[in-house]
């Protein structure tokens, strides 16, 4: 085996690239490593151009279950299967960054397999990046990188950015909590994507991390670079497909009189009929070009014109001012009483509806993953995307990773103000159900799914809501798509609508409440954005989100004061650890009977002894007596009613409760304050008799006095003093 090492320490700790022949046959490989974590990286380019109109790049983020150290999967298939939600994700943070540096034009296939050999405390998406940037950049492969990865983290409390942060660092569950937890991708001082999770961080903090994640980007470019000097090849060859004057001359024909019409205002139908003419016309017009040639040179006037029309005219394609939100609407509830909250949201004409469950600690859903095994995730949102939202037909049911993508970005958009589960142990979900699309409904998925939290009374700390920024720069339309040059010759568009989405240079995704950020996403389709513009586009995201958050609070102020009739009730209490097996009986027996009696639909008992009873009409009350009896901890002084068990000649036992420990010794000389001969002269197996505890004996036994409560009981039932001579005192119990 051939091989050779690259090195540069991130985060104190050594980042390694290993170059051997193992995947010999791609265009590029790379074994990536840091600490215990390994990604082996492929890029390979197909032979043939696609006839496809789009560029067919495919990113596979596969997760080995060996890299674990662990057999997981179904327990009828061991065996990897569909990707995970999180692998799904990964893929979509190395497609996302490196998308944008492929030449545009290109129709081969490529296709790039990350492969997650090992992972331990650090997560593999960020390593994945630098990976793919590796592979890609050593090898034939048109592509205009590297491009590197950092993840930071910040710390509740702490003022220093993490860089590399481990799981633990990042899980907003265990103290210290995670404040932010931020990806950045970048090149040349540009970013071209970011992720971002955080709890109301401001923006001047997200812009400092920012700078931070920028500078060690830098490093491990220049780290790549000089790999990359040494084992890159020569790339392929590949020129702009050039279209002669004959075709912009049929474009200014067929495509330019209707924009004249539409004076520069256009929307989704007004661009499907302009690219359905020109395809049409242009398809007569010239047999020997392939129509995704003619479909290409669409796009690429459609984005020419698009530009210009902001950049040299000041005009957005729908007539709205740059910083101008489309018509909001808000309402909470009024779905039907069968939906524990309902929110309906729209913004323009996106439209989204968020609906809410919420179900007991049992409800939440198990995480077997290689990054988390036996996890718990007790807030989930599910976001859904049918083609009737776009007025297409098409295949209803199931995942595609835009709808993994937009759900996720929603979720960690609202996870920040989900009460903590020691106070509201619900498990919630909300599926957010895209009813009309004409721009960003991941984020007004973020304002549907806050209306819904309210109406159902869930007491979140604080509404959330979302706004997608654009941006139109003057190297948009160019080849390179840089914007290292001419800072001034851009514009920031907020709340983005589809043609400027499709035609546009970034899309800026901020969700936050009136406080701060709680999650951030961009996408680009140039190499990058400076820094400053994107300062800019965190001020201009606030000023939108304050003005949603208006809407979305006059709507409802508040979360109600009560949760919908048709939630279950959870109660919680807490139990000692060394009771949890008393509470439970053997093989279940003691926790099943109680659900049988109660009628509750859950108990949910936790190895620190909290334990969470969910049920309906007053069920989940009565569980959790029957479990204050079982566990009662008995003193002296107290009353109590009982029943007589058992008999000895020396005294009666009394069941007190319904405890192993709940039963006591009434001692023949406790029953009256008189002699008597004999205990059965008094009690018999099933008399109900009140008694005190007298005392709790070292050996934790249960001594009761029944003359204690009533002197004058023994008189009641007849008994007379004893006439016998003998001791007073009698044997007590072994």
């Amino acid at each position: 085996m051939q091989s050779k090492t690259y090195l540069i320490e991130v985060g104190g700790k050594t980042l390694t690239a290993e170059f051997n022949d193992w995947a010999d046959q791609a265009n590029g490989s790379v074994l990536v490593r840091y600490g215990n974590s390994a990604v082996l990286a492929t890029a390979v380019m197909g032979a043939k151009e696609s006839t496809l109109d789009y560029f067919p790049l495919s990113v596979e983020y596969e997760e080995k279950f060996y890299a674990a150290g662990a057999i997981l999967g179904s327990r009828f298939m061991r065996r990897e299967g569909r990707p995970s939600d999180e692998a799904v994700l990964s893929g979509r943070i190395v497609d996302r960054t490196i998308r944008p540096l492929f030449p545009k034009g290109l129709k081969r296939d490529v296709q790039v397999i990350l492969s997650v050999l090992a992972i331990e405390d650090y997560d593999t998406d960020v390593l994945a990046v630098t990976a793919a940037s590796l592979a890609l950049s050593t090898s034939n492969i048109p592509w205009s990188g590297p491009v590197s990865a950092v993840r930071l983290g910040l710390e509740e409390g702490t003022p220093d950015y993490i860089v590399y942060p481990t799981y633990r660092q990042r899980d907003e569950e265990l103290p210290p909590k995670a404040r932010m937890d931020l990806t950045a991708c970048g090149k040349d001082g540009l970013i071209n994507m970011i992720e971002v999770g955080a709890r109301e961080v401001g923006e001047e903090i997200l812009e400092q991390a920012l700078v931070r994640a920028s500078a060690e980007i830098e490093r491990i470019q220049v780290w790549q670079e000089e790999i990359i000097k040494e084992r890159g090849v020569e790339k392929a060859a590949f020129t702009q497909p050039e279209n002669g004057a004959e075709v912009a001359a049929a474009f200014a024909q067929i495509v330019e009189p209707m924009l004249a019409s539409y004076k520069g205002i256009f929307g989704k139908e007004e661009l499907g009929a302009m690219k359905g003419e020109w395809m049409k016309k242009a398809a007569e017009q010239f047999a020997d070009i392939k129509p995704n040639q003619l479909d290409g040179y669409f796009e690429k006037r459609l984005d020419e014109f698009v530009h210009d029309l902001a950049i040299k005219e000041g005009k957005r394609v729908d007539g709205r001012k740059f910083d101008e939100i489309r018509p909001l609407f808000a309402k909470a509830g009024g779905i039907s009483p069968m939906i524990h909250g309902t929110g309906l949201f729209y913004r323009g004409a996106t439209h989204v509806l968020g609906a809410l469950t919420l179900g007991g600690p049992e409800a939440a859903q198990i995480i077997d993953t290689i990054e988390t095994q036996d996890g718990k995730k007790r807030f989930m949102l599910h976001y859904n995307f049918p083609p009737f939202s776009v007025g297409e037909t098409g295949r209803v049911g199931g995942m595609n990773r835009r709808m993994i993508g937009h759900g996720a970005l929603a979720e960690k958009a609202l996870r920040a103000i989900i009460p903590a589960k020691e106070t509201f142990p619900y498990t919630i979900r909300i599926v957010c159900e895209s009813l009309a699309s004409n721009g960003s409904t991941s984020m007004a998925s973020v304002c549907a799914g806050t209306l819904a939290l309210m109406d159902a009374g869930v007491p979140i700390t604080k509404p959330v809501a979302g706004i997608a920024m654009g941006l139109m720069s003057a190297q948009g339309g160019s080849a390179s798509g840089r914007m290292s040059d001419g800072l001034k010759k851009y514009k920031i568009l907020t709340d983005i609508q589809g043609p400027e989405d499709h035609h546009g240079d970034m899309d800026f995704k901020v969700a936050g409440t009136s406080d701060g950020v709680t999650a951030v996403q961009m996408d680009v389709k140039v190499e990058g954005v400076p820094l400053a513009v994107l300062s800019e586009a965190f001020a201009q995201a606030k000023k939108a989100r304050l003005q949603i958050l208006g809407v979305i609070t006059k709507e409802i102020a508040a979360p109600r004061p009560n949760l919908s009739p048709r939630a279950p009730e959870i109660i919680s209490m807490k139990v000692k650890p060394d009771q949890i097996g008393l509470v439970i009986g053997g093989g279940g027996k003691t926790i099943n009977g109680i659900k049988d009696i109660t009628k509750v639909d859950e108990i949910s008992i936790e190895d620190d002894g909290s334990i969470f009873i969910t049920g309906k009409g007053g069920a989940a009350q009565a569980a959790k007596a029957m479990i204050e009896a079982l566990v009662k901890e008995y003193k002296p002084g107290e009353v109590y009613d009982g029943e007589v068990t058992r008999m000895m000649d020396f005294g009666a036992f009394v069941r007190v409760g319904p405890g192993k420990d709940a039963e006591g010794l009434v001692h023949v000389s406790e029953v009256a304050p008189f002699r008597i001969d004999k205990i059965g002269s008094a009690l018999k197996v099933g008399d109900k008799v009140r008694v005190m505890i007298k005392e709790i004996d070292e050996k934790g036994r249960i001594n009761l006095s029944i003359k204690a409560v009533d002197p004058k009981w023994a008189e009641s039932k007849g008994l007379t003093p004893s006439t016998n001579a003998g001791p007073t005192d009698r044997p007590r119990r072994p």
